[in-house]
């Protein structure tokens, strides 16, 4: 249980990044018209920043240069010196947490080819704050489904770029596919960046949030796909799972169908809920599904000072 949180000082930054990963356009393509035109996503007294994380990715149209720039945000690699054949995503997660260190919260838009919907990424159980949001983003969007997706089991977190933000969200929203750009799936993200500001907001007016409880989906595991002996795929994911995301996977039911029709059955001692089934960018890192359980988060009440007052 999430201890009261009671007054606190206003969010004042707010970092909106698109093309973390180049070939994901709808956040590509809302973080450039911000850019623009920044109307939408300001908000009185928050400074609001978009802001494209990968150009070089981006004008290339792919996910990435030299490596995945959402999994290089470790101490490790932000302490290196800066060789010349340094990585250019390393270098570049180095100048990004120079500009947004100090950032209160980043939001992180990204795409998925999975049939995932509206989804938000929780790196932390114990955030009270962004609980809320998300409960608040819930509410805004219904009757429109929107997941969360918790990442915080020590050996599969891994670090993202919106990490160095006290508040990290990443937004996931799909099915699309790499390189497309689809008017339905860029609406749900803009209105789910929308809520996430406004309740900021509001937060920093000094509205008080009852406690509340959430559903999330807690990584416990991922699946890779059945390999020959040299690597190669062997099966394909099976059609009564593909499209089937953050609905239970029992001991027994097809997972997988080789190219022979046999089929290979999810061989877990209990039933899991499947996200980022058959994600096209997960192949190079041998994930044809994420496993995860449902659990409910608590947060207790949530109020702010209003803006200008003493914390």
């Amino acid at each position: 249980m999430a201890s009261l949180l009671g007054a606190q000082a206003p969010l004042t930054r707010v970092a909106i990044f698109g093309g973390t990963h180049g070939n994901e356009l709808s956040g590509v393509l809302l973080v450039k018209h911000w850019e623009e035109d920044g109307a939408e996503v300001q908000r009185p007294g928050l400074r609001v920043t978009p802001f494209i994380s990968n150009p070089r990715a981006v004008q290339r149209g792919v996910r990435y240069v030299d490596c995945d720039l959402n999994r290089v945000f470790d101490a490790a690699r932000l302490g290196q010196e800066p060789p010349e054949d340094r990585p250019y995503e390393v270098g570049r997660a180095q100048e990004i947490r120079r500009l947004f260190g100090a950032y209160d919260v980043i939001l992180d838009l990204h795409n998925t080819t999975s049939n995932m919907g509206c989804a938000l990424i929780l790196e932390s159980s114990q955030d009270d704050l962004l609980i809320q949001m998300f409960r608040y983003i819930q509410s805004s969007l219904a009757p429109t489904p929107c997941f969360v997706y918790l990442i915080d089991h020590p050996s599969l977190k891994y670090a993202t770029t919106r990490s160095i933000a006290k508040h990290p969200v990443g937004i996931e929203v799909g099915p699309q596919p790499q390189g497309v750009l689809r008017a339905d799936i860029l609406q749900q993200m803009r209105s789910m960046v929308k809520h996430a500001l406004d309740f900021i907001q509001f937060f920093n007016e000094g509205k008080e949030f009852p406690a509340c409880s959430l559903e999330v989906y807690q990584v416990t595991g991922k699946v890779d796909y059945p390999r020959k002996a040299n690597g190669e795929i062997a099966a394909v994911i099976h059609p009564s799972l593909q499209d089937q995301d953050w609905k239970p996977l029992r001991p027994g039911e097809p997972t997988f169908l080789t190219l022979d029709g046999a089929t290979i059955p999810f061989d877990g001692d209990a039933p899991v809920y499947p996200v980022f089934v058959n994600e096209a960018a997960y192949y190079e890192k041998g994930e044809a599904f994420a496993k995860t359980r449902r659990v409910t988060l608590t947060a207790r009440r949530l109020n702010a000072a209003p803006a200008g007052s003493a914390p």
